[in-house]
Formats: C-alpha cells, sequence, structure tokens
C-alpha cells in the first residue's frame, strides 16, 4: 500500500522515494538528474517544476560565485595534448592526499614536491614515483618554486598561516593555485586573495571539494525544484572525538627541518612537537581550531544551501573547553555560532570535540530547514528530505556515516580550468566567503559579545577591538604586501 500522502505530493509536485519507473503515481525523470520528478497526466503547476529545475548542475553548485563579482582569468590555454605542470607545497597530511590524486590524474604532471620537513617530502616523492614512474624534483623552499616555467601551478597544503603568503607570490610569478582550507588565516587575507586573483588573472580553487561531489550536485536539484520551499536557517556541525597531545617541554628541532621558514610570518620561538605536526592548527599562530579546520566544509555547504552571497551582518558565538582529557589546544572544545544576514536568514554552526556520535547519524552534516520540508546532508556523501507535518520521507541519496575521502572531481576541475581559463567551482570569491565564516565566528566568540558587521566595508560596526582581530602582524619578510 502506498505511504505517500497525496495532497502534500500533489501541493510540492515532487516525490522521491525510490529511483526509476513510477512511485504512488509519479513518475520518475532520469533526464539529466534522477531526482526531477512529475506525477503521471501531470497538471501544468507539476510540470513547471521542471522549469523550476532549469538551473543546470555546475551553475547551482556554483551560485555564489554566479552572483558575486565575475573573476576573468587569462594565459595562453594548453594544447589538447598538453598536461600541466603542478607542484604541491606541504606534503604531509592532506597534501600527500593530493600527491596521490595528482599522480592519477592524465592530466596533470607533478613536477615537483616542496617540504621543509625532509622525512614527509622523501614519503611523498615515493609515492609520486611509484604511481608514475618519475620522481618529482625535491624542494625545500616554496620560493624555488616560482621562477619554475614547468610549473603552471601549486596546490598549497601547508598550516593556514602560510597559505596566503605562498599563494599570493605564487599569483604574482604567474601561477595558478589551489588553495587548501580556509584559504584565509585570518579575514583580510581573502579579500587579497580576490584582489591578487583579479590583477594577475589568475584561476584560483578553495580546497572545499564539496563543490565539484556528485552528491552536492544531486542535493542542488532538489533544492532547486522547491520541494523544501523557501530556506530560511541552515546549520552546519562538526561532532567528532579529537583528541590533540598532552603539552611537553620544548626540545631540539630534528634534523633536516628549516623550523624558521616553518614559523614563517608567525612569531618567532622554540620548537616544540605539540606545535608542530597536525597539531598545530589548535594554536592561533599557525591554524584556526575546529571551525576552520573540518568545520569550514560545512559552514561553505550551509551558505550555499541558505542562497546568500555576501557575508552575514550579525554574529554571535559561544564555547568553551568541556574536556581537558582532550589535550592542549588554544580553541575551545565546543562552539555554537549564530551567523544572521541582512535578508533576516539565518545559518547555526555547532561543533562538539568531545563526543564519538554526531547529528542525524553523520559526524559532519547539514540542515537545510524550508518553509514545507527540510534536508539532512552530509559531505559524506548522503542526504534525506523529510516533507511537511508528519515528516514523510522525500528524495534521498546515499547512506548515512562517517567515511569519506579526498574527491577527485574537484582537482580535475582545477586542471581544467586552468586549461581552458576559466573560473573554477570554487574561485576566490567563494573561498574568502566561506573562510569569513570561521574568521567572524572565532572573532564573536574571542571578543564575547554580539557583533554587527558591514559587509560592504568588511568592518564591524564601532568596535575597535574586533576590528583589529579582522587583521594580524607577520614576521618579516614574510608579510602579505606582494
Amino acid at each position: 500500500m502506498c505511504s505517500l500522502n497525496l495532497s502534500l505530493a500533489d501541493e510540492l509536485g515532487v516525490r522521491l522515494d525510490r529511483l526509476g519507473g513510477e512511485v504512488c503515481g509519479y513518475l520518475i525523470s532520469t533526464r539529466g538528474f534522477p531526482f526531477a520528478l512529475r506525477r503521471a497526466n501531470a497538471r501544468p503547476q507539476a510540470a513547471n517544476m521542471e522549469k523550476k529545475m532549469e538551473p543546470t548542475r555546475r551553475a547551482f553548485l556554483t551560485t555564489s560565485a554566479a552572483t558575486a563579482a565575475t573573476l576573468t582569468v587569462t594565459g595562453q590555454a594548453l594544447g589538447a595534448n598538453e598536461r600541466v605542470g603542478v607542484a604541491v607545497v606541504g606534503v604531509n597530511g592532506m597534501g600527500h592526499a593530493h600527491v596521490r590524486t595528482l599522480a592519477g590524474l592524465k592530466d596533470a604532471r607533478i613536477v615537483a614536491l616542496c617540504d621543509l620537513d625532509p622525512t614527509p617530502l622523501a614519503r611523498a616523492v615515493k609515492t609520486a614515483q611509484d604511481a608514475t614512474g618519475a620522481a618529482p624534483a625535491q624542494i625545500a623552499d616554496f620560493r624555488r618554486l616560482l621562477d619554475n616555467k614547468d610549473i603552471q601551478a601549486l596546490v598549497i597544503a601547508t598550516p593556514h598561516h602560510w597559505h596566503m603568503p605562498i599563494a599570493l607570490r605564487a599569483m604574482a610569478a604567474g601561477k595558478d593555485v589551489y588553495v587548501e582550507k580556509p584559504a584565509s588565516h585570518v579575514f583580510r587575507e581573502g579579500r587579497l586573495l580576490i584582489e591578487a586573483a583579479q590583477k594577475h588573472r589568475r584561476v584560483v580553487q578553495h580546497g572545499t571539494q564539496m563543490r565539484s561531489s556528485p552528491v552536492t550536485a544531486s542535493a542542488a536539484e532538489v533544492l532547486a525544484s522547491g520541494v523544501l520551499g523557501t530556506i530560511k536557517i541552515t546549520k552546519a556541525w562538526n561532532c567528532q572525538r579529537t583528541v590533540s597531545p598532552k603539552p611537553i617541554a620544548d626540545s631540539d628541532t630534528p634534523n633536516g627541518v628549516n623550523y624558521d621558514l616553518w614559523l614563517g610570518p608567525a612569531p618567532p620561538r622554540k620548537f616544540n612537537r605539540v606545535r608542530f605536526h597536525s597539531s598545530w592548527r589548535l594554536f592561533r599562530d599557525y591554524g584556526n581550531g575546529d571551525i576552520g579546520d573540518d568545520g569550514i566544509h560545512d559552514l561553505d555547504m550551509a551558505r550555499w544551501g541558505l542562497g546568500e552571497t555576501t557575508h552575514p551582518v550579525k554574529i554571535t558565538a559561544h564555547g568553551n573547553r568541556t574536556d581537558l582529557d582532550l589535550g592542549t589546544r588554544e580553541y575551545p572544545d565546543n562552539m555554537m555560532v549564530t551567523y544572521e544576514y541582512a535578508s533576516g536568514k539565518v545559518l547555526i554552526y555547532e561543533d562538539r570535540q568531545y563526543t564519538r556520535y554526531g547529528l542525524h547519524g553523520v559526524d559532519s552534516g547539514n540542515a537545510f530547514y524550508g518553509t514545507r520540508g527540510y534536508m539532512i546532508f552530509s559531505r559524506r556523501g548522503f542526504f534525506q528530505v523529510y516533507l511537511g507535518e508528519k515528516e514523510e520521507r522525500g528524495p534521498a541519496m546515499g547512506e548515512r556515516g562517517r567515511v569519506g575521502s579526498p574527491l577527485p572531481a574537484h582537482m580535475e576541475n582545477f586542471l581544467a580550468c586552468i586549461r581552458q581559463r576559466r573560473d573554477t567551482n570554487a574561485p576566490a570569491q567563494v573561498a574568502h566567503l566561506a573562510s569569513a565564516l570561521v574568521h567572524l565566528g572565532e572573532i564573536a566568540y574571542r571578543v564575547g559579545r554580539i557583533l554587527r558587521f558591514d559587509p560592504k566595508t568588511e568592518t564591524f560596526r564601532d568596535d575597535r577591538e574586533a576590528n583589529a582581530l579582522l587583521t594580524k602582524e607577520y614576521r618579516k619578510p614574510w608579510d602579505v604586501a606582494v
């Protein structure tokens, strides 16, 4: 017996319990995406749903980019058989994942790998050589890459405090850049990224891989259909138990490591392993805490789902340390941030780093709350729609879970845009808007009060203390005045 509420389905014009054929009198169209549905013998208003879904897959994926200032890129397009010469800067952790991805892409040629620690550098070189049969050059100082004519693009996967000092110098040298998230370590750097991309006509891809994900494209079809009504509130969450090392004493720098260069623009200090590989992200001199590490993926999707293309105007935040067993950190182990936009729409962010469970069965996810229903979405490859007062199940894709992997599609998009000289799925403007949510939330947490922000001037209203936190001091010669 069919459990579909026909009056609700008539009103929405959409139903998607399973794919293909006919479900409860509704034909499931597989043209383009499997989520365009219409009722058998559809009335005109049901047929009109397909018109609502006319935005293409790419158009909806890049809504925020399409409605923002277009960044026109120039340069000589590559030949049909010419591969893009790439160098990866920072090859530990995510950087190593990028090496594996690039080594498997026919359009890329890994020219060089760069890291100031010889141990992860040797490991990444072996990965590239095993996959391609050729060993890329091993470089300790990224500046040696900038004049190399065989390199068209840099993939930057360093600690956050190095993202913009490297990216801005690379673009000035004529290189296109893939910058891991968050693109900026402080708010002001995001505006500098946009200006540099415009000035030098460079291709920029931000490391928010969900912009190129199949589950995002499929969810986009559902959101664009209007089945949820008007999205007024979205939520992002990042809930997982993240344990960092216990405090230890300073020690000698490991052999071969250029620690002064690793510090770069950060204040000078003695070497400490807790502030080095992996756990650097929990210290403000180098990283942006949990909200800027994993949380930014979900913040980016929350703004995307909300349809906002500018900064919020009002920000509140709260957080503290609830579990001292998590190790040493300068950031809270839980945060709640609320962002209100001029339109009245609201984005809510939550993270909990002391739990082994998430929300709605996923550790990292989103909820898109519309006037007719809501969607639970996760970058792990899942979404589920619930419709009406009875929360009947609607369109869905994938299964709930916690396993995710880097997406080659995002790197493929970057390489294609280099070849064709066009904007990526996550260009500089999108990178700035996503990273800004990290910085605005962190600033509101640090000052401990409601903040009012002017998106046009990109400053807080009548708040000298908060405005000072939009930027930082840089140790010479690593400032961002490139």
